[in-house]
């Protein structure tokens, strides 16, 4: 299963939670479990984060591939101005 690594900011909405395990094979099925067990996540991802997949960043990377043994890591984007 990949680990999940999600940013301090939000962990508001998932209970503090800020790793877990997921047998998820992209990321679309991957904000799709976590929308599912944090339904109040769901806004977070669908505004926009960047998503590292084993040290690589991706900014829209729903059929991004993840592997099994892979590190996921959800960032907030950061709006500039």
């Amino acid at each position: 299963m990949a680990r999940v690594v999600l940013s301090r900011t939000f962990a508001p909405f998932t209970d503090g939670v800020l790793e877990l395990e997921l047998p998820v094979a992209n990321v679309r099925q991957l904000f799709q479990a976590l929308e599912e067990r944090y339904p109040e996540l769901r806004d977070h991802l669908e505004s926009g984060i960047a998503v590292a997949i084993d040290d690589e960043v991706y900014q829209d990377a729903l059929l991004q591939p993840i592997g099994r043994d892979s590190e996921v890591i959800l960032i907030s984007k950061i709006a500039g101005g």
